[in-house]
């Protein structure tokens, strides 16, 4: 098992929200933590290709679905104070490019507001991180238990 404290959890989280194509994926080592690229040009050295099969003793990073990082927008829109902007955000998310969509309206109405959204995505990410540390039984179960006591977004939906 890892170290919580070893890990970056903020790289973690980005690798699980990474929906880009498979030419590209992210492996965790479990006994260091260490987060690494492989892609299937420059394997995870940067230099030498190698299949990825062969990387055995890396855990792969499997990016959780969309529909997850959607939760967050929906969730953020309906827990705003401001209700007219809530109710921009929550019509921005109806159909096909509702994440294009989202961040336009955040970015370009509520400018104010991004801090907040950064912050309250940023901790469910890091939320979802830690949980998927301990699925994967590469953090102790404590130590995920304490990272979620102390973390106020961590009763997600």
């Amino acid at each position: 098992m890892v170290d919580l404290d070893a890990i970056n959890l903020e790289e973690l989280a980005s690798s699980l929200a990474d929906q880009t194509d498979y030419d590209h994926r992210w492996l965790i080592d479990p006994q260091s933590g260490e987060i690494v690229l492989w892609t299937s040009d420059t394997g995870v050295d940067g230099e030498n290709p190698v299949d990825i099969d062969e990387l055995d003793h890396l855990v792969l990073i499997d990016p959780l679905p969309s529909y997850v990082w959607y939760q967050d927008m929906v969730d953020f829109a309906q827990r705003i104070s401001d209700r007219r902007a809530g109710e921009r955000l929550s019509r921005a998310l109806q159909g096909r490019g509702a994440f294009r969509r989202f961040g336009n309206e955040l970015h370009q109405r509520h400018p104010d507001l991004v801090p907040v959204w950064r912050a309250f995505s940023d901790s469910r990410a890091m939320v979802r991180a830690v949980r998927w540390l301990a699925d994967e039984g590469l953090v102790d179960d404590d130590d995920a238990q304490r990272f979620w006591r102390d973390n106020p977004e961590a009763q997600l939906p």
